[in-house]
């Protein structure tokens, strides 16, 4: 990649955001392209002093946008991003090493999620039911509304989809008329600066939006224990969200966290059908979701035609320089990623498992890989393994399916590929996660669909507009002489 891009367009809004009297007294920290290691942008290393700043500076302002305002601000958002689509994508590229196909889809999904949080600004939220139900009734109605937090939402976001992770817990929050302080990875937060200058140019009060880069060691204690911080919402691995809702306390706490997502296989299947789902929904991002298939469970009956038809599809898919057109995957986030999984991998490999596929490392560019004769006991299965590696478990009966895939201490998502009813009823019923996805993988869904895990994938609350919308808020009642 030509060192010019570090000129790109998408940076001139960070440019910008580093002039001025605050920005030159701030110390900054760069920000590498994972695939050629260029120096791709910086940004500005927010002390605690920055986030108290920024607490007040939200505190001090009461948001007043009507439905209407609301719902227009984050239309145009949304038609700005499309305009400048292909900007936005390049700039998700180049800081997180995903591959340009995974980038614009990324930018699309976005757009969605300003859109149906427009949709959702207009809707009437509240509800009424009359008192005189019982003989103890009286002629009363109650009724409910919505109102936003009187407090600030901190938000803190992962690497893993750049801008679209922070705009599921923006959108929702400008819809409700909340004030919001984000606190993206330190690996990839061009693209939520990016994002903040669109709304911004949307119409959006700065005050409502603020976005903290830094080191999280420094001053996420800060964000999440400040007096001001109402709720904290965060997306990202286990040990960090059970230190989050440890350190927390008496506040309301929303965590998404890992996932170790099963693709289930019966012996009923179209197994071209089955593979061609695996494979997407283990390489789509790198791998990089905590919804991406991260274990393949197939009936033993057909496990190796499977495997077979997994392998054909793996080799087929190319990856390699984001920026390459033709590439379906680009690098995973880092370098020590790629050896964490490559580690695992020849772990397993040693313990008995079969590889049949990649396994090849050059810096962060880790290749699709696929094992088989894995066991649910190997690291690479036990652990989530966030990247682009196809484990293979065969089983025997349904119920070993059941016992396999419940068997892991998460509980996020699943896909199921047979058309036999009674076994879709079981999975749907006993499958203890989040979703249950027929005939699709793990992670499909729409911006707008409730998402969420159970056990170390999340406390049960869902994201999604729809339900971030509902955590963001207080429900408050009231009733009236009803004649």
């Amino acid at each position: 990649m030509n060192t010019t891009l570090r000129d790109h367009p998408a940076f001139r809004a960070e440019a910008l955001r580093l002039k001025g009297e605050r920005a030159a007294r701030a110390r900054s920290f760069d920000v590498f392209d994972p695939y050629t290691g260029t120096r791709v942008g910086t940004a500005a290393l927010a002390s605690v002093d920055d986030v108290r700043a920024a607490f007040e500076y939200a505190a001090a302002y009461q948001p007043k946008l009507t439905r209407y305002e609301r719902s227009q601000i984050l239309e145009r958002a949304g038609a700005l991003l499309r305009e400048r689509a292909e900007e936005a994508s390049d700039l998700i590229s180049l800081e997180s090493g995903l591959s340009k196909q995974d980038s614009r889809y990324e930018i699309g999904r976005v757009a969605d999620v300003l859109k149906f949080a427009a949709i959702e600004a207009l809707r009437d939220d509240g509800q009424s039911f009359a008192c005189d139900l019982t003989p103890h009734g009286k002629r009363r109605r109650v009724f409910s509304q919505r109102e936003p937090l009187a407090g600030v939402i901190v938000a803190i976001t992962p690497f893993n989809h750049p801008m679209n992770q922070v705009a599921h817990k923006v959108a929702p929050a400008i819809a409700t008329n909340n004030r919001v302080l984000v606190k993206p990875s330190e690996k990839v937060p061009l693209s939520a600066l990016y994002l903040a200058d669109i709304l911004y140019e949307a119409g959006l009060p700065a005050p409502m939006l603020q976005v903290l880069t830094g080191n999280p060691r420094e001053i996420a204690d800060e964000l999440i224990t400040h007096p001001l911080a109402e709720l904290v919402t965060f997306t990202g691995g286990v040990a960090i969200g059970k230190y989050i809702a440890a350190k927390a306390a008496y506040r309301r706490v929303v965590l998404e966290l890992g996932g170790n997502d099963p693709l289930i296989v019966l012996d009923d299947a179209d197994l071209e059908r089955a593979a061609t789902l695996a494979v997407q929904g283990s390489y789509k991002n790198s791998g990089q979701r905590c919804t991406a298939v991260k274990r393949m469970l197939v009936q033993k009956r057909v496990a190796a035609d499977f495997a077979d038809l997994v392998v054909e599809k793996t080799r087929a898919w190319r990856f390699g320089d984001p920026f390459d057109e033709e590439n379906q995957m680009g690098t995973v986030i880092d370098v020590a990623a790629a050896q964490l999984f490559e580690s695992r991998v020849n772990e397993a490999i040693a313990g008995g498992a079969r590889l049949l596929a990649g396994n090849r490392r050059n810096g962060a560019l880790y290749s699709p890989t696929v094992l088989d004769r894995v066991e649910p006991c190997m690291t690479v299965v036990r652990e989530e393994t966030f990247g682009p590696v196809s484990p293979i478990i065969s089983f025997d009966t349904l119920d070993d399916a059941i016992r396999i895939s419940n068997g892991t201490q998460f509980g996020l998502s699943s896909g199921v590929c047979t058309n036999r009813q009674d076994a879709i009823t079981r999975f749907i019923n006993e499958l203890r996660v989040g979703t249950v996805n027929v005939w699709e993988v793990p992670g499909y869904r729409i911006e707008l669909t409730p998402f969420g895990g159970i056990k170390d994938s999340g406390l049960g609350y869902k994201e999604g507009v729809q339900e971030a919308m509902k955590s963001f808020t207080n429900l408050k009642t009231f009733s009236l002489p009803w004649e």
